[in-house]
């Protein structure tokens, strides 16, 4: 074993060690450690069997000469072969120390002890009993081992949840501490047998199940359980069963929004449709229906926010979050509909239905000057520029609803709005943080370059260094129109004449670290989407908004 880099030695005494602990978890106390380690003990097996499979039996008892003692423990302790693929893993390490031609008595007498395991295991179907006669019975009714076994999870399950509905039909007042403990009995049991198909009606019973303490009543490991199974598409369960899990166990809501950025930011994608698909499958758009979800889904978010510095992909998400958020809400049923102001409680609520507002070719732009005049009104009052906490949440709400920015953009670049209002709403944006003189220094030098891209906008013959030395001609100071100009270039190059021509070339340019490919990349993804959503557009548009963002993925 010392040899062995795969399976080191204090992991081998700890895993015997906790095996002669347990037994076969005849306590409660046992058995609730038992849960608490299955996953990492599963773990464990698996590299213990990547080990095993590479070796002869006889090496393999060399290298380990415990493992009988470590497998035979496990194999009798129905909480681990209950759980998941633990009872594969175990056979198949089994299989591993099976000598297929016996030279001695020791290996004869291993082999046989081998084959009396493997039986237990292949007997057991994840129900293991001991009474004597019970094959025969079974056979005498005309069912299989496997068959009798599946019947009678099945009516033990059926049982549960009678049982825990009749609890829950007589009302909370009279149920009492014993009641309550079999709650917490029952959601303990469940725990190795989660990925067990016949036991969801158990397991939604139990999620939608309230008792009368104020104290969750079932076991954190039996929640924590549940939701690992969920995120790893293990079991299925009703939305109203994943809605009660978040809502009861912060812990587990917690990992599915933190498991869902991970999975966005980690991906490569040229579509914000996909990215919407991944959120709504999820489930955390629609059950962010209760306040209680989505405040901590959005504390999540600004969180994630801030320590990423505003990465522009974490933007992107929580933009795309907010749609379908607000898709889902007016989905919902008028009668249980909360108030809007029960989400963004903090933020100012005429601001906040303006902003809710879809965009739409008529009207666009009046309704683009109608929110940047209302957002420097509250900017300016000194009552909420002196609380930081109360001038987040309002740059905040103008970044989850921030597809009023990219129309501010491509409204300006158009010539179909006056391009003062929209200037300084995107350099709020872009510098919230500036105070009135910065503001207006970042607007000056954001005018300028506007106006140097409007008088190029109708070329229909445009080089690079044409539109390189318009920029350049800005000297610019505040780092907030570094994003802006970004922002603006890169709807110039969508909608002009002549930017469709050198696209591609000015993008690799734009493009020069890592940061600013994600931000133009960024901006491309919100211009496809919004295109997509809206049915509306330049086609020819549409299409090299596909090719750039096919080059930028490539290059990140």
């Amino acid at each position: 074993m010392a040899q062995d880099t795969t399976v080191s030695k204090l992991d081998f005494k700890y895993w015997l060690d906790k095996a002669t602990e347990w037994g076969q978890a005849t306590t409660l106390e046992s058995q609730k450690d038992v849960c608490r380690h299955l996953p990492q003990l599963q773990e464990f097996l698996q590299q213990i069997y990547a080990t095993l499979k590479h070796m002869n039996s006889v090496v393999a008892i060399q290298q380990f000469p415990l493992i009988g003692q470590l497998l035979g423990r496990l194999c009798w302790n129905p909480f681990v072969i209950g759980y998941d693929e633990s009872q594969k893993i175990l056979m198949s390490c089994l299989c591993c120390l099976y000598s297929s031609e016996p030279q001695n008595p020791v290996e004869l007498k291993a082999n046989s002890w081998i084959r009396s395991l493997l039986c237990h295991l292949l007997s057991s179907s994840k129900w293991e009993s001991n009474e004597a006669g019970t094959n025969t019975f079974i056979s005498a009714l005309g069912y299989t081992s496997a068959d009798y076994y599946s019947h009678l999870v099945k009516n033990m399950v059926s049982s549960l949840v009678t049982e825990l509905r009749g609890n829950q039909f007589n009302g909370l007042n009279i149920r009492g501490r014993e009641s309550d403990s079999r709650l917490s009995e029952i959601s303990l049991f469940c725990v190795p047998l989660i990925t067990l198909p016949d036991l969801t009606p158990l397991l939604e019973t139990l999620l939608l199940c309230h008792g009368g303490a104020s104290q969750e009543l079932l076991s954190s490991e039996f929640l924590e359980a549940v939701n690992e199974a969920i995120l790893k598409k293990k079991i299925s369960l009703s939305e109203s069963a994943i809605f009660s899990l978040w809502l009861r166990h912060l812990p587990s809501l917690e990992k599915a929004t933190l498991c869902l950025l991970d999975q966005l930011v980690s991906i490569q994608t040229t579509s914000l449709e996909e990215v919407a698909c991944v959120i709504k499958d999820s489930l955390l758009p629609q059950a962010a229906i209760h306040p209680a979800i989505f405040i901590i889904i959005d504390e999540i978010f600004k969180s994630a926010l801030l320590e990423t510095d505003g990465a522009p992909e974490v933007m992107t998400i929580i933009q795309v979050f907010t749609q379908l958020f607000v898709q889902a809400h007016q989905n919902e049923n008028k009668l249980h509909k909360f108030p809007l102001k029960a989400y963004f409680s903090r933020c100012h609520q005429p601001l906040l239905m303006a902003l809710l507002r879809r965009p739409s070719a008529m009207h666009c732009s009046r309704h683009l000057k109608y929110i940047s005049k209302m957002l420097k009104t509250l900017v300016e009052d000194e009552s909420i520029r002196s609380c930081d906490d109360l001038f987040f949440e309002i740059w905040f709400l103008i970044a989850r609803f921030g597809e009023w920015l990219d129309v501010a953009a491509e409204q300006l670049l158009k010539g179909s709005a006056e391009p003062d209002a929209l200037l300084w709403l995107l350099a709020f944006y872009y510098s919230p943080q500036n105070e009135n003189q910065q503001r207006t220094q970042t607007m000056v030098e954001a005018g300028e370059i506007y106006n140097q891209l409007m008088r190029l906008f109708n070329c229909t013959a445009l080089s690079v260094k044409d539109l390189q030395d318009a920029v350049h001609k800005t000297d610019i100071k505040q780092s907030g129109t570094h994003y802006l100009a970004t922002h603006l270039l890169t709807n110039f190059l969508l909608f002009s004449s002549g930017g469709h021509m050198i696209a591609q070339e000015y993008i690799s340019h734009m493009s020069g670290t890592r940061d600013a490919s994600k931000e133009v990349c960024s901006l491309l993804l919100r211009a496809a989407y919004r295109a997509n959503r809206s049915g509306e557009g330049d086609q020819r548009a549409a299409k090299l908004v596909n090719e750039l963002l096919q080059k930028l993925t490539a290059e990140l």
